[in-house]
């Protein structure tokens, strides 16, 4: 699956590959989280609202027979084509994704290459209908190479929905068994994630704005004014993190997979942030330290480790499904060394019971402990040795086949259209070695000059 950007945020022209854990890494304004932001939103989107077209004459052998068999190979074999139609109508709101002036987005664009062989359909089972009673159900085969619709009620005695609703229903299916079973579920961690944690209480935007203004005594409420005032956006990424921590006390009624097939990688969570979350009878999020359980501090008394972590810790106790695409800005955010080691090998760790992650980060330290766990997956005696002496679990470590890495940087690139290279910001693909992991000069250069400057005040006077 390889992702192609085009003039978005710094980023002129990029490509990357997903793997089964991505990672870009760079300084500041390079692009990186407009990269990552792009990509989710995409799948966000192609998730919960595109539809793939269904022909007038599956509703009319519907509404005429009572049920209708759709297969799947024709819409799987135009993937690639649907995926464009659907990259064409994002490109268009990115401006929306990234809540940024319109103008700034005119030349950007994401696209999606994805090859069909080889994949397969999502299975889909679904009754639709009203909370009192269904009217339509929408099966897959056993085989998943078709969708089995029917009409579960007496089309002569009862009063079916416009046909353009189940026209719009079917769509929907058809896209939830194609593209389910190519597109991974996004869940994102954004950099403000901290900030909605603390303000879980009062996360409605415009509710929030209202109650300021309303308790401004000493302001004259202006009705432009006001209306101007009520008018912001916020970003996809924000708002999605809004949406979940607000969502919170009806998300923890929810077991993730993980929860019930792996436990220990949630004990291994619980010890990085030194105890667990917890959702109190008035749906306020708390956090019980372990040396303590007896107290139990609101989000505002706990640390910004604690805030930074909440999402995350929910997703994968509540929500986690195989197959899902983990995605955090900065994960060592608010984060000692230590804990950003530990953070990476929980990664490790998801990758492999089959969780995507995909990660922008500035830490040095998560690179480096990822690259132990590259080299320690050599396995050969010695090493297994070093790894049990220095408390590695074989679940941790890493086959290098299953990462990328891409560095955002400028480099000399041919562009679309032209016969010449270009200097232009980009993502830089890094090599990645089995035995020496991952080369990171991002990290590299600068450590170096931090060490040489060193050397130099402690040994430059010696002759």
């Amino acid at each position: 699956m390889e992702i192609s950007i085009k003039n978005l945020g710094a980023l002129k022209e990029a490509y990357f590959t997903l793997g089964e854990l991505t990672i870009i890494c760079g300084g500041n304004n390079t692009g990186k989280t407009y990269a990552s932001h792009a990509t989710y939103g995409f799948f966000d989107f192609l998730q919960s609202g595109w539809d793939l077209p269904v022909a007038p004459e599956v509703i009319d052998v519907l509404f005429n027979d009572g049920s209708v068999s759709v297969p799947l190979q024709p819409f799987m074999e135009n993937l690639q084509e649907h995926l464009d139609k659907a990259a064409e109508v994002y490109s268009k709101n990115l401006f929306r994704i990234f809540a940024g002036k319109e103008s700034l987005f005119e030349k950007a664009s994401l696209r999606l290459l994805m090859k069909a062989e080889g994949l397969s359909a999502a299975k889909v089972r679904a009754r639709l209908g009203s909370a009192g009673k269904s009217f339509l159900q929408i099966l897959s085969s056993d085989d998943k190479t078709s969708l089995e619709i029917s009409l579960i009620v007496d089309k002569e005695n009862e009063n079916l929905p416009p046909r353009s609703f189940m026209e719009s229903m079917i769509s929907r299916s058809i896209a939830a068994a194609v593209l389910g079973g190519v597109i991974p579920k996004p869940f994102l961690a954004s950099a403000e994630r901290t900030g909605a944690a603390i303000f879980q209480k009062e996360l409605d935007f415009t509710k929030n704005r209202l109650v300021e203004m309303i308790g401004d005594k000493s302001s004259k409420l202006d009705p432009l004014q006001f209306l101007s005032k009520f008018s912001g956006e916020y970003s996809v990424a924000v708002r999605k993190n809004v949406d979940f921590i607000r969502d919170l006390p009806n998300v923890s009624k929810q077991e993730s997979f993980i929860l019930k097939n792996h436990p220990e990688i949630l004990s291994s969570f619980d010890d990085i942030i030194g105890g667990e979350y917890k959702v109190n009878k008035d749906g306020e999020i708390q956090y019980i330290p372990s040396a303590n359980k007896r107290v139990k501090l609101s989000l505002a008394e706990s640390s910004s480790a604690v805030r930074s972590l909440l999402d995350i810790g929910f997703y994968l106790r509540h929500v986690a499904a195989p197959g899902d695409l983990l995605m955090v800005d900065e994960p060592e955010l608010n984060l000692h060394p230590d804990n950003q080691r530990r953070v990476a090998r929980l990664f490790s760790r998801l990758v492999n019971i089959g969780i995507k992650v995909f990660i922008t980060t500035h830490s040095d330290y998560m690179i480096k402990e990822l690259n132990t766990l590259i080299m320690l997956h050599q396995g050969d005696e010695r090493l297994q040795a070093l790894a049990e002496r220095e408390h590695y679990d074989k679940t941790e470590l890493l086959d290098p086949d299953k990462v990328r890495v891409y560095i955002a940087e400028e480099a000399l690139l041919k562009l679309s259209g032209s016969q010449r290279k270009t200097r232009c910001q980009t993502l830089v693909a890094a090599d990645i070695d089995r035995r020496y992991g991952i080369e990171a000069r991002s990290f590299d250069t600068t450590i170096e000059d931090m060490n040489r400057v060193q050397e130099e005040i402690v040994w430059g006077g010696d002759e």
